[in-house]
């Protein structure tokens, strides 16, 4: 943990209690026990179209969904629920909240900071730079503010790639805002690019052995909201015998490795295929980009039951490569979906899936201009892309038991997004409507687990204000520190 100063300094942020709440207050089901474990406390969602993401489980014009004790009971037409707490669902959509499968959550405080930058402008400024300087404190914060905007925004899960571990402090830091923000997420646990593999030579460094020390103090249990993971810098990003370290290090602890390969041209340079060699690839692994991976990699990791997620703006904007949405569904896997940075992106999923949905049929129908070079593939459709964006990200994120889909006995991870607003009424297809027509203004109602985080339209129980003046204030300290030059216009 951080000092006691930090520690107050944290807990004042969100300004918790009655005084402090600038936020929604929480509504009347949220003090009764609704969505919390032990109690039998109901709630009934009535009247939506509901979008259920299991294809067992199907979708409704109009429908209801039952929760009880924090998890899905039912989901049907005219359910009855006698006692239940009832929200009016008419005139919005239900369904599972999104699910982000890779972000670097501590970047909150630095925001649109590098919107021309490729991946080695990113480099420099964002990991050599702001990385070195930020404090526990910054992390905590850019943590905080970085997992509020995604749950704002219809994100119920997210990954944290977390390559901050600069100090065991800033690990704490970082796991401390995702529990503050009461979302659901996997924390990867990441290294700090300004310190140098392989990890165990330098006794400065404490990645990846502190991942012990993480996993025994805040990861006991599995029935909680926050898991872990380690966030591997691999082959490309280190060297081979670096990542063997990693990967080694993960299976010992028993947790999924996130890890980026295929980025740019040393992604096409074999080094997944030697790892692969050393430690054998499993289905506990998450390869994000792969971008420039050979078909001999991307056999592999079909084979091997690995996931691929994709974070299609980025990969086209700083240089990666053509992200490979059609390679990996030639190979039998579908991707998901991840913000990435926001240091060029915006915090929510409707600009991931439009991004997906377009390139996959630009480039597609690009071909089909001349059908003389073959077979051509399916275009997407909306519900290719929502699936990546909710159940595929769930599966992913190795939590496709729990949430992602509308499925009873999943925990009532789920959202309510305003289908009569000026941007998509009147609604025609639904899914269409979430993936083409809505941005984050039709998120009304955010719910982890049948617990409010947003309520029509406002975040519940967080002091906006403080919270962004706090971030201000330490945005301009980090600048100075790191000895950037503000950005200007």
């Amino acid at each position: 943990m951080t000092n006691g100063q930090g520690e107050f300094s944290r807990r004042s942020i969100l300004g918790m209690g009655a005084a402090g709440i600038a936020g929604a207050a929480a509504p009347a089901f949220a003090h009764s026990g609704a969505g919390h474990r032990g109690h039998s406390q109901r709630l009934l969602v009535r009247g939506g179209t509901v979008l259920t993401m299991d294809p067992g489980v199907p979708d409704m014009m109009q429908g209801d969904v039952l929760i009880k004790n924090g998890k899905i009971e039912a989901v049907g037409p005219h359910l009855s629920a006698h006692g239940a707490h009832v929200i009016d669902a008419r005139g919005k959509i239900v369904m599972p909240g999104f699910v982000d499968t890779h972000r670097h959550m501590w970047q909150g405080l630095i925001r649109n900071s590098g919107p021309n930058a490729q991946l080695l402008d990113y480099l420099n400024t964002v990991l050599f730079g702001f990385a070195p300087a930020i404090t526990p404190d910054e992390v905590y914060t850019g943590n905080l503010v970085t997992a509020l905007s995604a749950a704002n925004a219809g994100i119920t899960t997210m990954l944290d790639w977390s390559h901050i571990a600069s100090s065991p402090e800033h690990s704490d830091a970082a796991i401390e805002g995702l529990e503050s923000a009461g979302v659901r997420a996997v924390y990867a646990y990441g290294p700090s690019f300004g310190k140098q593999p392989p990890w165990f030579e330098d006794l400065d460094n404490p990645y990846p052995g502190d991942i012990y020390r993480l996993a025994d103090e805040y990861f006991s249990s599995s029935d909680q909201l926050l898991t872990l993971a380690l966030a591997a810098a691999g082959p490309e990003f280190s060297n081979v015998d670096a990542a063997e370290i990693e990967w080694n290090v993960a299976r010992d602890v028993g947790v999924p490795i996130t890890t980026h390969v295929g980025v740019g041209a040393p992604g096409a340079n074999g080094l997944l295929a030697e790892l692969a060699s050393r430690v054998g690839l499993g289905d506990d692994t998450t390869y994000i980009h792969a971008c420039t991976l050979s078909d001999f990699e991307f056999q592999l990791i079909a084979d091997s039951g690995g996931k691929i997620s994709l974070a299609v703006p980025v990969e086209m904007q700083m240089g990666h490569g053509i992200p490979p949405i059609q390679r990996s569904l030639d190979y039998g896997i579908r991707p998901s979906l991840s913000v990435d940075v926001e240091t060029n992106q915006p915090t929510d999923m409707f600009t991931q899936m439009r991004a997906c949905f377009a390139l996959q049929r630009g480039l597609l129908n690009a071909d089909n201009l001349f059908p003389e070079m073959g077979h051509v593939p399916q275009l997407l459709t909306v519900r290719d892309v929502l699936e990546f964006a909710t159940i595929e990200g769930a599966r992913t994120n190795g939590l496709g038991s729990k949430v992602g889909s509308l499925t009873p006995g999943k925990q009532a991870d789920f959202i309510l997004l305003n289908a009569r607003a000026l941007n998509v009424a009147p609604m025609n297809d639904p899914v269409g409507a979430v993936v083409l027509g809505m941005d984050t203004s039709n998120v009304e109602s955010v719910f982890v687990e049948g617990r409010p985080l947003k309520w029509q339209g406002k975040m519940v129980g967080v002091n906006v204000d403080r919270l962004l003046d706090r971030a201000e204030a330490m945005r301009l300290a980090l600048y100075a520190r790191a000895g950037i030059p503000l950005p200007g216009v």
